[in-house]
């Protein structure tokens, strides 16, 4: 059951998935069109789960469930890894490594290999102040205010020379 994302409680559940580059306008429509037919018909055990999506920087989809209505099940996160797997597919995109680090600098969204960002931060291109993208939070709340922070507040720290 969909529902807008600002309508979701903050205790909410959150998967994060980066993109390897930024989506075109038209990707961004056709990710949400098809992000809410998923989440229309996204259920636990036949039971309906309340959830939303958010796209960010035209870079990263974030789904999100209100876990207060119905919790979510190992075969509920499968069906939106799959529905993620499918736009990986459409889009020609990749929404799942997880070895790929993001990060600003100035407003540019920067998408290294995580050899590349150990690298970046050997050569102090990357410092304690760069802006990370924290893909690690699990909640509507830790998202809205522990998601891009300074390296130092974050796993990447332990790159940073």
């Amino acid at each position: 059951m969909f529902t807008q994302y600002k309508n979701l409680p903050d205790n909410s559940r959150v998967w994060i998935y980066q993109s390897d580059r930024e989506f075109t306008p038209q990707e961004v429509e056709f990710i949400s069109e098809k992000a809410i037919d998923f989440i229309n018909s996204w259920t636990r055990h036949g039971d309906d789960l309340k959830g939303s999506f958010t796209i960010k920087y035209n870079q990263f989809l974030v789904l999100a469930v209100d876990e207060s209505f119905n919790n979510v099940s190992g075969c509920s996160i499968d069906s939106s890894v799959r529905f993620v797997q499918e736009l990986e597919k459409d889009l020609q995109l990749d929404l799942m490594n997880k070895m790929n680090i993001t990060f600003k600098d100035n407003n540019n969204i920067n998408v290294l290999k995580l050899s590349d960002f150990q690298h970046f931060a050997k050569e102090k291109k990357i410092t304690e102040e760069t802006i990370v993208f924290n893909n690690m939070v699990n909640t509507k709340q830790e998202f809205e205010n522990n998601w891009e922070v300074p390296a130092k507040e974050s796993w990447h720290k332990r790159f940073l020379v």
